[in-house]
């Protein structure tokens, strides 16, 4: 996108030009200094940058617009949106520069008028990727909201923009410090030396930066999800840049760092499509025979009962010197663990129901905890 300012390329034109602009006028008796002459040809290439420039914004506006509205996708539509006039102002400028290029006058100055230009166009060229990158970012979040049905934390989002616009800058800057030949060398190291010391001196705040990029991409959890880390459980109510907060389930508030939480195992439960539920139901030892041998299907009845638990199994695990044990298992159609807890609660209370009704006597254990996976 860098034009240098033309000497060498353009000079047969500025002649031709010109002289039969200056030839036209003499012929016609019209004697004026050769300056005329090439500030009418200045203008013809302007004019005609002016009117390509207003052709091409015309076909970005009523072909290529409605082209895009036409696709599944609204990625084009924004695109063709915000870089439509850039690309018109791109057209005009270097028919500024050809039209300039017209004016001996101007010779003596041809590296300089060549560096503004050529610095006007890199920065023509940062604007229209920062919006395209913009447009990028905001269009693949979009996407993913949709296909996984969550919401977007625009913070993440709008540090990721400029996370990459910083390094649209940074490129800007150099291109701009090679138009005035400044020895790179020096600028890169310098660069290298700094970005280098500020990495190790920001590094756990870096690393917990990109781990929360990490967590906003990969999912592993989301606000709301009901998730395990180490030994602590809880639900998730906050994903930051640096920390994530889980509400624990006797009311705490932990607070633990992204790059801790990536770095480690996570155990989403709320990601579970189905829940299998195992726990043991501890029957007293003076229980008669007839009543024993009703247990199984006093306890398969009572959880069918229990609806949305689906049952799956019972059996007399064990005798154990103070009680029967038998194990259940039965599954639910959801990860969500809050929900687990007030199925397992109906449950628990049903059966306690059920046994005093039928006269059967719990065990010295009682009940045991239930296991969930």
């Amino acid at each position: 996108m860098m034009i240098y300012y033309p000497q060498n390329s353009m000079m047969l034109i500025n002649f031709r030009l010109s002289d039969i602009i200056n030839n036209l006028l003499q012929d016609n008796g019209i004697h004026v200094s050769p300056l005329i002459g090439e500030i009418l040809a200045a203008l013809i290439f302007f004019t005609l940058a002016l009117v390509s420039g207003l052709i091409v914004y015309h076909l970005f506006e009523h072909y290529f617009s409605k082209w895009a509205q036409k696709t599944a996708t609204t990625l084009d539509d924004e695109i063709i949106k915000n870089i439509k006039k850039p690309i018109y102002f791109f057209v005009i400028l270097v028919g500024a520069l050809y039209g300039l290029d017209q004016l001996s006058v101007l010779d003596p100055y041809g590296v300089e008028v060549g560096q503004i230009f050529t610095i006007a166009e890199i920065l023509l060229a940062i604007f229209i990727a920062t919006r395209i990158i913009n447009i990028l970012m905001t269009w693949y979040a979009e996407r993913l909201a949709k296909q996984r049905k969550i919401i977007i934390d625009n913070r993440i989002l709008n540090v990721f923009k400029k996370f990459l616009q910083a390094i649209v800058y940074i490129l800007g800057f150099v291109l701009i410090l090679n138009t005035f030949r400044v020895n790179l060398s020096g600028v890169v190291v310098g660069l290298g030396v700094g970005g280098i010391a500020i990495a190790f001196a920001l590094q756990n705040i870096l690393s917990d930066v990109f781990s929360a990029f990490t967590i906003y991409f990969d999912r592993p959890f989301e606000v709301g999800d009901y998730i395990i880390v180490g030994k602590y459980g809880g639900t998730v109510t906050k994903i930051g840049m640096k920390s994530t907060r889980v509400q624990l389930l006797d009311g705490e508030e932990m607070i633990i760092s992204n790059h801790e939480i990536t770095s480690g195992e996570i155990r989403n439960l709320q990601k579970m499509p189905r829940r299998r539920v195992e726990f043991i139901i501890h029957v007293s030892p003076n229980v008669q025979l007839k009543k024993l041998k009703k247990i199984s299907s006093i306890l398969k009845e009572t959880i069918e009962n229990c609806k949305p638990a689906e049952f799956d199994m019972i059996h007399l695990r064990e005798v154990g010197p103070f009680s029967y044990n038998f194990e259940v298992v039965y599954y639910l159609n959801t990860g969500d663990y809050k929900q687990f807890l007030d199925v397992h609660d109906r449950v628990i209370f049903a059966i306690r129901e059920r046994f005093e009704k039928e006269g059967i006597d719990f065990g010295f254990q009682g009940s045991s905890q239930p296991s969930s996976t």
